[in-house]
């Protein structure tokens, strides 16, 4: 375990990197329009898919992460992840043909984003309720600092796509609109996900007892939550007109 004093000398000391600032765009001004129901017609960005909706998520996390940050906040190490991972998905949805779709899938990570960005507000406004079980190890973790900074990005990880991601790919849907499944692209993000980089920013910053490079067998097991994550979604559209079926899936996630 990082001493909390090893953790807030290096928090004091480094600093942010310095970033011109991207385009703005207002995130919480997109969320009353911002929809479940993928729509390409809509004027809402988030709700369309466009990157502009990208954007404006980039931004919030790093918004966040900035405060966390000059907290010395151990949310700060999976808010720095999530963040680095989204702009690396920037990059893979700008990308000619990496994805049949990229508007949905921006709508996906939009939709992605709003469940990690509602479960850390209700906790940090003592609605624990409100907060799903997986999130509140997490940031009670996080909060007491007892774990290493690696502990906080695993917790992190797995309560997002563990518990929030089932949810999110039942929500907007498994199916594209003539029938055919959405599975290629859920893949495809597998394929940018171990060009994320965070773990030298996260060791240089924060955690010097944290290894400088992604532990060794991580990427295989986020491919495999990710792959269990489709299933659980496909047994949630199973079961949703089933109340006692559907309640015993969403229990059991």
């Amino acid at each position: 375990m990082v001493p909390v004093t090893a953790f807030l000398a290096l928090c004091l000391t480094a600093g942010s990197a310095a970033a011109e600032d991207p385009l703005y765009l207002n995130w919480s001004a997109l969320l009353p329009g911002l929809t479940s129901g993928y729509d390409p017609s809509s004027a809402n960005d988030c709700t369309r898919g466009s990157l502009r909706c990208v954007d404006s998520a980039i931004r919030e996390m790093t918004r966040r992460f900035d405060d966390l940050a000059e907290d010395c906040d151990h949310d700060a190490m999976f808010a720095l992840a999530y963040l680095r991972t989204t702009e690396q998905y920037r990059v893979a949805t700008t990308t000619a043909g990496f994805f049949e779709d990229p508007s949905f899938v921006n709508h996906e990570d939009a939709v992605f984003a709003r469940y990690y960005f509602e479960a850390y507000d209700a906790w940090e406004r003592g609605d624990v309720a409100a907060t799903p079980p997986a999130w509140r190890i997490a940031f009670a973790a996080a909060d007491q600092r007892k774990l290493t900074g690696n502990g906080n990005v695993l917790l992190g990880i797995s309560a997002h796509i563990n518990r929030d991601l089932p949810f999110v790919l039942w929500e907007i849907g498994l199916v594209k609109p003539d029938g055919s499944s959405r599975k290629p692209d859920h893949d495809r993000v597998n394929g940018f996900l171990n060009e994320v980089s965070f773990y030298p920013e996260a060791y240089a910053r924060f955690d010097p007892s944290m290894s400088a490079t992604q532990p060794p067998g991580m990427i295989h097991s986020i491919i495999a939550w990710r792959e269990q994550a489709w299933r659980n979604a496909e047994l949630l559209r199973a079961a949703e007109n089933n109340p006692t079926q559907l309640a015993l899936v969403k229990a059991s996630i």
